[in-house]
């Protein structure tokens, strides 16, 4: 089995059951505001299963950025899709979001800004902090 795909799985296996959790973390805090919750045992087993899901290929695209053939477009372009197509498709098959272009397309736009925003700032504080590292080893060669 190719590395990526080993790791994607691992990666998934590892942290998907965090879904699961903050599932529950926000059911509980939805109930504490007084909001009166009407679930029943269908409706928890696919919110169950959706942030499973979701937190599986969250956690297992970030394979992607190690991808070293991969431009860094490309890469980008992947996790950001792959991640999109779960929250999109769970939000939609739990109701979480009601099937409207409009609210689809302010979705898109939040995801995408957001998710861009992540990962410009992760990128150049990266850069930073590998600048920093090659001119202190550059430092030390040169005394």
């Amino acid at each position: 089995m190719n590395y990526y795909v080993k790791e994607f799985l691992k990666r998934g296996l590892i942290f998907s059951g965090f879904g699961p959790i903050i599932m529950g973390i926000v059911y509980l805090c939805i109930e504490a505001s007084g909001v009166d919750l009407k679930l029943d045992a269908p409706i928890v087993f696919l919110a169950i299963i959706t942030t499973y899901i979701i937190a599986f290929v969250q956690a297992g695209s970030s394979v992607f950025e190690a991808v070293e053939k991969w431009s860094k477009v490309k890469c980008l372009f992947f996790h950001m899709t792959s991640i999109y197509i779960v929250y999109m498709g769970g939000y939609l098959i739990n109701n979480w979001i009601p099937f409207k272009v409009e609210i689809i397309i302010i979705f898109t736009t939040v995801y995408v800004l957001t998710f861009l925003a992540v990962w410009l700032t992760a990128y150049f504080i990266s850069r930073a902090v590998s600048k920093k590292l090659n001119d202190k080893l550059n430092e030390q060669i040169e005394e």
